[in-house]
């Protein structure tokens, strides 16, 4: 599986790179992947105080805020109510979505152009975010769905990762809001994977992005650190376990589904060219039994009956699971679910009780 990486606020693609390093090259020496690295291109400076914080210069964003200030939400999210839902609590900061410095028409241009170099390299399957870039990943998944659903077009993207993710974004006037799950319900129909840290005070809001995925085929990964894509080896490790097993089961999945299409195409063809030979042989037989008497008209033909049959072709596919490695407990995480306690708990592969 080939993977389009998209960084977080702040980010580049040569920083994310070196940031993601240790879990690409896991991957990578497992055979399970290969990834190709993008970035914002809004060129942006750091909040004060955090100059040194995001790694050599230039930096970049997706979306176009450059007067705008990412550390705002971290610094007022410690002040807020315990016990909302993920949902309630984005709500909190919309007010802070519609100002004009977020132009959706300028988003909308960065998705777009995210899409467009996805057509562009036939070998991406797959989607890896972190943070803002995380939510540009949603994004894109929400437009393929919406694409799919009512143009018919295929889904290029067949898995997702994001880390400390965001739920996608909607067009609100001039600017924009979150699209979330108990507004609009799930909006991303493929397997996705939920990386995030029981100590990142924005951990909501990673669960209202897995809240906006289906629920049979997405799971929850805690790390159990802050905001951020963890580097340790532990982490890296059981990562890689727990990966291994889902990209082997959506890989043998679209294969199965590949190969289910391409026999029903050949079996689509056999029929035509039967059907083809059938009415050949019947017009065939027809060109025979004309006769022309010796005064040059045409003799009656003689009653007959053609028959043609066709062999019909069916073909089955099956389809292959696999259980994801990791160990599940009970978290404060529950609540915060607007599925409630099940959804969640049934789809973590790891949590770490602080």
């Amino acid at each position: 599986m080939r993977f389009l990486c998209l960084p977080g606020a702040y980010g580049s693609a040569k920083n994310f790179g070196v940031q993601l390093g240790p879990f690409a090259k896991h991957m990578e020496d497992r055979g399970l992947a290969t990834f190709a690295f993008t970035q914002g291109e809004h060129e942006v400076e750091p909040p004060a105080g955090w100059e040194n914080y995001f790694g050599s210069r230039p930096l970049y964003r997706f979306v176009d805020a450059a007067e705008g200030d990412a550390f705002e939400v971290v610094r007022r999210v410690r002040h807020i109510p315990r016990g909302l839902s993920p949902e309630a609590t984005i709500r909190l900061f919309e007010t802070d979505r519609k100002r004009a410095d977020h132009d959706w028409t300028a988003f909308r241009g960065a998705l777009d152009r995210l899409m467009r170099m996805i057509d562009e390299d036939a070998e991406i399957d797959g989607l890896i975010g972190y943070s803002e870039g995380a939510m540009m990943a949603a994004c894109i998944c929400a437009e393929e769905n919406r694409r799919w659903e009512e143009m018919g077009v295929p889904r290029r993207i067949k898995f997702a990762i994001f880390f400390a993710g965001t739920p996608p974004l909607v067009r609100d006037g001039e600017g924009f809001a979150a699209k979330l799950a108990d507004e609009h319900g799930p909006v991303i129909h493929i397997p996705t994977f939920h990386v995030f840290g029981s100590n990142d005070p924005l951990v909501y809001s990673s669960v209202a992005l897995y809240n906006n995925c289906a629920q049979d085929s997405a799971q929850l990964y805690d790390h159990g650190l802050g905001h951020l894509v963890p580097r340790d080896a532990d982490n890296v490790e059981q990562l890689g376990d727990t990966l291994s097993d889902v990209i082997t089961r959506i890989n043998a999945e679209h294969d199965a589904a590949v190969a289910a299409a391409a026999a029903g195409d050949a079996s689509k063809e056999e029929q035509d060219v039967e059907d083809d030979n059938g009415v050949t042989a019947a017009a065939t037989a027809v060109g025979k039994m004309k006769m022309t008497t010796t005064a040059g008209e045409v003799a009656p033909i003689p009653e007959f009956d053609v028959t043609s049959s066709s062999a019909e072709s069916t073909t089955a596919s099956g389809s292959s699971a696999a259980s994801s490695a990791g160990s599940t407990a009970e978290s404060d995480l529950d609540s915060r679910s607007s599925h409630g306690p099940a959804s969640v708990v049934d789809g973590i592969a790891k949590i770490h009780l602080k």
